[in-house]
């Protein structure tokens, strides 16, 4: 495929190509470059995993309740995906360099303050505060490291760079639960205090790589930034609270429906907007489109199943957070794996051929294991989350590369911040869907345990909703509290709620495969053409 021609009217940076020297003269160390970006990102990837192995210990020691951790979970997401594309236009004008050094101290300081969470009222709305304030830093730390790698490799090397990057700061994601089940045994707030000594390396492998800056003198789209964030949020907000609300509620519907309008306006307005927070025209090359669509419903299966893993282990394995960490292990041990297989794939052959076989071969390891969660065995599950992870692996740089190398005459940042802002909010619905589906099937088969051992309708409901709303970990000692007749029943019940457990969250894994099963769908339109030529400096 030919590269792309420079866009006439557009505007200029201040620096240009990859091998140009950055600030005094001194040119780039690709390596510490690459090395800072990647423990910059790592932060981010290891947040994902990390908090979900201490979710049940957070939920024990502040009262939440399992729908409130998810938003403790959600509320980074959904930061994230929220205001990654304002990272990337910010990335833009002025200076990858400087954005990405600014996100990191964003990020690292919300970090210090959700580790400092106090216990009492305050607890839930500061530790869901900070953590969107996390996402806030990592929607301007991500798409800025990402445009820095772009800018220091030449596009011949770009392909194993991005691979190298996209590959090892998504195997670091399995740090995260070995990490998080030793520190949580020591303390929970440690999984946020982690990140500092994290940011400070990032920081000054930064300054020592003369990493050259580049800006754009161009308006930030506030409108823009505005409309997506909200319409993002109303939509998650609907499908979050679903499992509170139901979805016969007006207001479940109210935001669903009123986020999807607002994203649609955002859409008419980009497109009269002379400099858009996101230039959709990227949209009009179908191999982007693909690419896309791949993203989005991988990413409903490759950022909630952290969560859910995890959980699961918790409370139907009777796992510690240390044997949770080793659960979720399996699956990275998968992707780690194939994820340089997929980037040698596309190097060679381009995307397609790695997207479809890591979409057919995600979709078989989802479905595979899921059938497997009634056993309550890790032994019996290992090989399919192993073959789910490396599905994930092989699809997820080939996919986010391909995408980054068709930005026509939108700027790396700018495409970059599509692609993250489609991963990150499809992320939020998965966890939202799946948590909605795990909280009502959960209360309905221990509702129907409960009436089998002779409690009442009423009561059996009533009991069952509390167990799914604080489900909290190892179920056998943290057994329900209280006295009377239905929670001794409840106490005596826990092996059956343990396998109603699981049988609630094959559930979520079936739903994953059948994500995965539509990113294979939609790879099967990519046109299989390829990006071999350099681009204009953006």
């Amino acid at each position: 495929m030919p590269g792309r021609t420079p866009n006439p009217g557009g505007p200029e940076p201040t620096s240009s190509g990859p091998s140009d020297p950055g600030r005094g003269g001194t040119a780039p160390n690709q390596r510490l470059a690459l090395a800072a970006m990647l423990f910059a990102v790592s932060m981010t990837f290891i947040d994902q995993t990390i908090v979900a192995i201490a979710a049940p210990e957070i939920i024990h020691e502040l009262g939440l309740t399992s729908s409130q951790m998810q938003w403790v979970v959600n509320a980074y997401l959904l930061a994230l995906a929220a205001f990654f594309a304002l990272g990337g236009r910010l990335s833009d004008i002025y200076g990858h360099r400087r954005v990405m050094l600014i996100g990191t101290l964003v990020f690292v300081i919300a970090s210090a303050l959700c580790g400092a969470v106090p216990s009492g009222d305050f607890a839930q709305a500061w530790l869901i505060g900070f953590r969107a304030v996390q996402g806030i830093g990592a929607a301007l730390m991500f798409p800025a490291a990402l445009a820095v790698v772009i800018a220091v490799f030449p596009v011949e090397r770009r392909g194993r760079a991005l691979a190298l990057f996209f590959g090892l700061s998504g195997a670091l994601t399995a740090v995260g639960p070995l990490l998080g089940g030793w520190l949580t045994d020591w303390t929970w707030r440690a999984i946020f205090w982690v990140n500092v000594p994290v940011a400070v390396i990032a920081i000054v492998l930064t300054l020592l790589a003369h990493i050259p800056e580049r800006t754009r003198r161009e308006p930030l789209d506030l409108p823009g930034a505005a409309l997506v964030a909200i319409g993002m949020g109303l939509t998650v907000l609907g499908l979050q609270q679903a499992s509170t609300w139901g979805w016969g509620s007006a207001a479940t519907w109210g935001c669903i429906v009123g986020g999807l309008l607002v994203l649609v306006l955002f859409c008419r307005l980009e497109l009269r907007t002379r400099y858009p927070l996101i230039k959709l025209r990227v949209f009009r090359d179908l191999a982007f489109r693909v690419d896309t669509a791949v993203l989005f419903f991988a990413m409903m299966a490759f950022v909630p199943v952290f969560f859910f893993a995890s959980v699961y282990a918790q409370v139907s394995l009777s796992a510690s957070p240390n044997q949770a960490a080793l659960y979720l292990l399996y699956f990275f041990i998968g992707f780690g794996l194939s994820s340089q297989w997929g980037g040698r794939i596309l190097d060679k052959r381009g995307a397609r051929p790695a997207m479809r076989l890591g979409t057919a071969v995600g979709a078989v390891g989802f479905a595979l294991w899921a059938g497997k969660l009634t056993t309550l065995s890790m032994h019996d599950q290992w090989p399919y989350a192993a073959l789910a992870g490396a599905g994930i692996g092989l699809l997820l740089a080939p996919a986010s590369t391909d995408a980054v190398n068709r930005s026509i005459d939108a700027s790396y940042g700018e495409v970059t911040g599509i692609t993250q802002t489609v991963r990150n909010f499809a992320a939020s619905i998965g966890l939202a869907v799946y948590g909605t589906v795990l909280t009502h099937t959960t209360a309905d088969k221990v509702a129907a345990t409960l009436r089998g051992r002779g409690v009442p309708e009423g009561a059996a409901r009533d009991a069952a909703e509390a167990v799914a709303q604080s489900v909290t970990g190892n179920a056998d000692s943290r057994g329900p509290s209280g006295g009377g007749p239905v929670a001794e029943v409840v106490r005596d019940s826990m092996q059956a709620i343990r396998v109603d457990f699981a049988e609630a969250n094959q559930w979520v894994f079936y739903g994953m495969a059948i994500a995965l099963a539509l990113a294979y769908l939609c790879s099967l339109r990519h046109p299989g053409t390829r990006v071999t030529q350099e681009e204009p400096p953006s």
